[in-house]
């Protein structure tokens, strides 16, 4: 469910992209991340640091975007995003005690922690592609084309990693005692 509700500005951008313009689309973006957010904390009483960073940047690249009349800076935002939490993960798989996926989901799941480092460095190489994968079709397609790849080819892609990183860790998974 939570996963849903952060999706819903990327499905209100998409919607609003195909009745008007990137523009509007834009705007659209910007006043759903700030009404979400507001939401998160009137629900939570607090807001997880992550959207507080999607936030910041929908607002600047988005403002940006809409200031200049030049949507390169929101294409951009996807990029940037995607690098910060792939740098987020690497640096978590270095400096800390436990990496971010074992945090995630460390609490439900037992695993040797050579298996946590190795998923650990499988999502932050993932959100570094993403990044990489964003730059070449902002480059080389159409806004159309970009509009539907944010859309739908990043959480593709996204639901095909989860799936192959489920493979990779259900060979490590005890069996369950009797």
């Amino acid at each position: 469910m939570k996963q849903l509700f952060e999706f819903i500005p990327v499905i209100l951008f998409f919607i609003t992209y195909k009745f008007y313009d990137i523009y509007v689309a834009t705007a659209v973006i910007i006043a759903a991340t700030i009404i979400q957010v507001g939401i998160s904390w009137f629900i939570n009483k607090k807001v997880e640091t992550m959207q507080w960073i999607t936030l910041g940047l929908i607002i600047v690249m988005g403002g940006a975007t809409l200031y200049l009349q030049d949507e390169q800076f929101i294409k951009w935002k996807l990029t940037i995003i995607e690098w910060l939490f792939g740098l987020a993960f690497l640096g978590s798989h270095f400096f800390a005690k436990k990496t971010f996926v074992e945090r995630m989901m460390g609490a439900s799941l037992e695993l040797p922690t050579n298996i946590w480092k190795k998923l650990n460095l499988l999502w932050a190489f993932f959100f570094i592609s993403v990044g990489f994968i964003n730059i070449y079709v902002m480059q080389n397609y159409s806004t159309d084309d970009w509009v539907t790849f944010k859309t739908f080819g990043v959480p593709g892609l996204m639901i095909i990693f989860i799936i192959v990183q489920m493979l990779l860790i259900y060979k490590h998974i005890p069996e369950p005692k009797e």
